[in-house]
């Protein structure tokens, strides 16, 4: 039984209960009413001492409600002791497209970290900032063309299909040895020689759920050469980094364009009345280990990575009076992770840099040390025995403390749609402003932690020990790492071969914490869970993170309404039952998500109609599962680990006489 439940009550009495229990008992406290030695019979509200009991009585349901806070209280001391405090906000991210405008001068733009871009949500609040993640070298040179070709066979044109939607199988449907991956760009002079990225985002089979390999365990399904036509033979390019393990996730290829240029051709045309004067790069399959072939959603250049951040610099914080446990606070919250720069001038030397750290408890008198209130924005400095107390410099007394530089940004707010991020708060000479716009939607942006969910935390926090051993450690630990809302370990399963049990192999299912009836992680949430946990797991340990696979139900039939229901809201109560009820964050009957794998009970379904008010009776009831009607009165598996989520149902309510009519 969980411990809320035996939390004590100290008095449960309301305002009115304790006015009413007054008014019962004067006739027995009260039984003469002066003057005249008559019976106090009038205790409406116009009596005085009806009035004097009311006051009584408020002033008592204040204390009580002191009083029930208590247990509460405790609670959060207990949680403080433990070292636990409310989670803050977490930013979003996402990935955008810088192009570069034709006309430029320049073959590459440069564009720095920590440029502005604005994006408004649609929900009617201030516009969003995100900020690039990294420096970028943007080309302006154009991805013309996207050819496809199977070992020795001709070149098949797949650039309509680069659009983020449809998807293509960049080595044909074999990716068999020697298949080829051509890309042809367009420019009016020679590609430099520096770093080409490429964005590659991988097209998830919508038959099965997606899943992203952890740590540097995983084999290469096959091994692919990178080369370039120089206009008379192929020419390898040196590979620099390749985070989509051969296409098999999503990732950043990294090449490193020749020294002496790229020589312009038309070759590889997949049409012969095609002129174009192309500048070329392949993937090539050397050997090819592939279960199943790639298949891509889209393939860009000039893409970065964007965080729902805005940096803050050079803010004066005050100055420190040398004072023990002093406190600074920040203009602007909630302050992102690991983004603060404190300094403090203690002597005409110049600025110390000060080191952030969780507690003062492992800090000597001396550190240079604080603690940081993410949510508050306060900053807190030692005591002298546990952290150093800054001094106070009388060079500059008032403003001897800075935050050089730091960042505010966070919630499930900044998970904006495909397309939002679009604008450039500040314009960059070169960069095509109109062009500017994420392909997919951010991800990971989720609200500051509430006290039930940190009272959740606490007990499996002290179990894991932010250790990755049992079930129970992979899905907690799951949570912390993003926007999840649940997760559920498989262990021995292995997305590969899943009819098998694959010992020291373990799968975390994880479903994000979005408002889609079918939540699906992004492939960067996936890769941010798969990073967080692959650091605790142990080290023989193989770890995978999969999307959910979900299942589509549909209740259909006929039902009986009293005869005094409004049959409109009826059937809004009871659409909105059944989408809750298989909804995979708040259904099931215990209102936490459907269970991962968990059957359709017929009765069950009975039952929650049944429980709505206005409802008399069932006359017809059917599932329908993934668009096959079930057979009736028979409950319904589902496939093994999956999740079920509903669109609209089909359940219509008529009076009684119009029934039997």
């Amino acid at each position: 039984m969980p411990l809320d439940n035996l939390l004590p009550i100290i008095d449960d009495r309301s305002y009115d209960d304790i006015v009413s229990e007054i008014r019962n008992r004067i006739a027995r406290y009260a039984p003469e009413w002066q003057p005249g030695d008559s019976a106090w019979t009038d205790v409406n509200d116009n009596d005085p001492g009806v009035t004097f009991a009311q006051v009584f009585a408020w002033l008592a349901d204040m204390l009580l409600y002191r009083m029930n806070l208590v247990p509460q209280l405790n609670y959060i001391k207990f949680l403080q002791l433990l070292g636990i405090e409310l989670q803050p906000a977490s930013p979003a991210s996402a990935e955008v497209t810088l192009p570069v405008l034709a006309s430029c001068t320049q073959s590459v733009v440069t564009v720095p970290a920590r440029v502005q871009l604005s994006a408004d949500p649609g929900d009617g609040g201030p516009p969003l900032i995100f900020e690039t993640v990294g420096s970028l070298k943007a080309f302006r040179a154009k991805l013309d063309q996207l050819l496809s070709a199977e070992g020795g066979g001709g070149y098949s044109d797949i650039t309509s299909a680069n659009d983020g939607v449809t998807g293509f199988q960049p080595f044909g449907a074999q990716a068999a040895k020697d298949a080829e991956f051509a890309l042809g760009f367009v420019d009016s002079a020679a590609l430099p020689s520096e770093l080409l990225d490429l964005s590659i985002s991988v097209q998830s089979d919508p038959q099965a759920s997606g899943w992203y390999g952890c740590g540097d365990n995983i084999t290469l399904p096959a091994n692919l050469a990178w080369e370039y036509w120089n206009g008379t033979y192929w020419l390898p390019l040196n590979v620099l980094k390749d985070d989509s393990l051969a296409f098999t996730r999503s990732g950043h290829v990294t090449l490193k364009l020749p020294a002496g240029g790229i020589t312009a051709t038309a070759k590889l045309s997949g049409s012969s009345t095609d002129s174009t004067l192309r500048y070329w790069i392949r993937a090539r399959v050397v050997s090819s280990q592939y279960l199943n072939p790639p298949s891509l959603l889209a393939i860009r250049t000039n893409s970065v990575a964007v965080q729902q951040a805005e940096t803050i610099s050079n803010e004066v914080l005050g100055g420190s009076d040398g004072s023990r446990n002093q406190t600074f606070q920040l203009g602007a919250t909630p302050v992102v992770a690991g983004s603060l720069q404190l300094q403090i001038q203690q002597s005409s030397d110049g600025f110390d840099t000060w080191t952030e750290v969780t507690d003062f408890f492992g800090a000597g008198p001396n550190d240079m040390v604080y603690v940081l209130d993410r949510t508050a924005g306060t900053i807190l400095c030692g005591d002298g025995i546990n952290g150093a107390i800054p001094v106070a410099f009388i060079g500059n007394p008032g403003g001897n403390v800075v935050a050089r530089v730091y960042q505010v940004g966070g919630g499930k707010r900044g998970n904006v749609a495909a397309g939002l991020i679009d604008t450039l708060t500040s314009p960059i000479d070169g960069i095509d402003s109109n062009g500017v716009g994420n392909l997919f939607a951010a991800y990971g942006g989720r609200d500051e932690e509430t006290l039930d969910q940190a009272k959740k935390r606490a007990p499996l926090s002290l179990r894991s020990q932010d250790r990755a051993v049992s079930n129970s450690d992979f899905e907690y630990l799951a949570t912390q790492a993003g926007n999840v809302a649940r997760a559920k370990a498989l262990p021995f399963f292995h997305p590969q071969f899943p009819g098998l049990q694959v010992p020291g192999t373990i799968s975390v299912v994880i479903v994000p914490d979005t408002d889609d009836p079918a939540p699906q992680a992004s492939d960067g949430l996936l890769r941010t869970v798969c990073s967080y946990l692959d650091a605790r797991r142990l080290l023989a340990t193989e770890l995978f993170v999969l999307r959910p696979l979900y299942q589509l139900v549909q209740i259909t039939g006929d039902v009986v309404a009293a005869d005094d229901a409004d049959l409109v809201a009826l059937g809004v109560a009871i659409e909105q039952s059944l989408l809750d009820y298989f909804h995979p964050l708040i259904g099931g009957d215990q209102g936490d998500g459907w269970p991962f794998g968990g059957t359709i009970y017929y009765s069950r379904i009975y039952q929650r109609l049944l429980a709505i008010d206005g409802v008399t009776s069932i006359t017809d009831l059917t599932i329908v599962l993934d668009g096959d009607a079930q057979a009736p009165c028979t409950d319904i598996p589902i496939q093994p680990h999956a999740l079920l989520y509903s669109v609209q149902h089909a359940v219509l309510a008529n009076y009684a006489s119009e029934v039997t009519a």
